[in-house]
């Protein structure tokens, strides 16, 4: 083949819209493509893939690229995604793919769904080992779905569509938002491009380095009931998954330039989307180690088997853990996310804070029952008077359930010293495969 066929051939490719994405998300002049020129059928394979920087950071990505063919899975595009993968694995970088296809060559038949399940196995095979993000900007079904959703964090556009129903069925990004398949929705592609990369600072390359460092910054949240702003460093809380579950928030932030998982409920029995939402946020936390701080205002769950699964990830983990009673820690709450079953490493509380072993009007029938021979328009108040008193910060401090009780104004240096004398924590683990919580 002549120069002149070869400098045709990737102008062809460098004129299609998954590459132009593709060279959009990393940073100017950094993008190196793999295979290039790999045919599928008559023409080139249905996806870019390469690896570049992102604000200097390694990073894989692939693109499908619909305006080949439709950028439908075919044999040629899973082994060009399996060689991303592979190389990632071998050199410790996360893997971002920008899904965007009308399905699968389904006249390959019984070859692809074989290298589907090949991509799907290597998806797998990294998962832990280096962090994978989806981005979908088109349209992701069936199959194709399993690749997109088996990420740590995706991220829709807002017409885009994410279903393993090829018909489409409760496939938007509104559903998949609520569904907590999806971690952000992006107004366009090249919002989607800008979140992913904003995320892309937040993330270790792989299980064996640590997350970007940055210059620390004093908290901007002095104008905000925000318990977080006003604690973590200006401008570094990337809110993750809201609109999934509505009694936890999950971030990634930094403290004091060191990028940290944030877990905060807001009060309330912990409903099972947010259990279930905090629950793989704290395993992906800890697969990457990434310390994690929890804020405690919690009366309990809604949802056993979600109980389970929050109390085992949180148990499980041996990253480093600082758990801070803010509002109620009562029952299994307390013990899921603060106690033994937490395993915290550090537990602080605000003077306010309550600890109790059931609800606390409750708490109060029980161990203090002249005090609430009262009027039934009366009772709530009669048993937040006694919690304040006899199950109070204080209380759990002298009997050792908090390991110090702490002024919000003294509580980010305290976070800080915390996460300091944590940062060289080793856990011995149990020989096994994994826990099947």
């Amino acid at each position: 083949m002549s120069m002149e066929q070869i400098n045709a051939a990737r102008a062809e490719i460098t004129a299609t819209s998954a590459y132009k994405t593709i060279t959009e998300f990393f940073d100017a002049d950094s993008f190196c493509e793999i295979d290039a020129f790999v045919k599928s059928g008559e023409g080139f394979a249905e996806a870019v893939a390469g690896y570049g920087t992102v604000e200097g950071l390694p990073v894989y990505a692939f693109a499908q690229n619909s305006d080949i063919s439709g950028g439908a899975l075919s044999k040629a595009q899973t082994a060009k995604l399996k060689k991303l993968y592979a190389l990632a694995l071998k050199t410790g970088a996360p893997v971002v793919g920008f899904y965007d296809s009308v399905g699968g060559r389904l006249a390959q038949g019984t070859e692809l769904l074989a290298g589907a399940g090949e991509v799907l196995k290597y998806a797998s095979k990294i998962s832990g080992a280096v962090p994978q993000v989806s981005v979908v900007t088109g349209t992701c079904l069936g199959t194709n779905a399993l690749a997109a959703a088996s990420a740590d964090f995706v991220i829709m556009t807002e017409d885009a569509q994410l279903s393993l129903d090829v018909t489409g069925k409760d496939a938007d990004a509104q559903t998949n938002a609520k569904k907590g398949t999806a971690s952000f929705i992006a107004k366009d592609s090249s919002d989607a491009v800008a979140k992913a990369r904003e995320l892309m600072t937040y993330l270790p390359s792989n299980n064996l380095n640590p997350a970007p460092q940055s210059d620390s910054a004093e908290p901007d949240g002095e104008n905000t009931n925000c318990i977080v702003s006003k604690l973590v460093d200006a401008g570094s809380k990337l809110r993750i998954a809201d609109d999934c579950g509505d009694n936890a928030r999950i971030r990634l932030a930094r403290l004091g330039g060191q990028v940290v998982g944030v877990v905060r409920t807001t009060g309330g029995r912990l409903d099972c989307k947010s259990a279930n939402k905090a629950a793989k946020f704290v395993r992906f936390c800890d697969a990457f180690s990434l310390p994690v701080v929890t804020f405690v205002d919690c009366e309990g769950f809604e949802c056993l088997k979600a109980a389970s699964k929050l109390t085992s990830a949180y148990a499980e983990a041996t990253t480093a853990k600082i758990s801070v009673v803010v509002g109620k820690a009562v029952g299994s709450a307390y013990i899921a996310l603060a106690g033994t079953g937490a395993n915290a490493d550090v537990v602080y509380a605000l003077p306010e804070a309550v600890i109790s072993p059931v609800n606390i009007e409750a708490a109060a029938f029980i161990m203090a029952p002249d005090e609430m021979k009262v009027p039934v328009p009366e009772q709530k108040a009669a048993a937040e008077k006694f919690a304040q008193e006899k199950l109070g910060a204080f209380n759990a401090a002298q009997n050792g359930y908090v390991d110090g009780i702490v002024e919000l104004y003294e509580l980010r240096a305290a976070l800080l010293s915390a996460l300091e004398m944590l940062s060289g924590k080793r856990v011995p683990t149990v020989a096994k495969k994994h826990s099947t919580i």
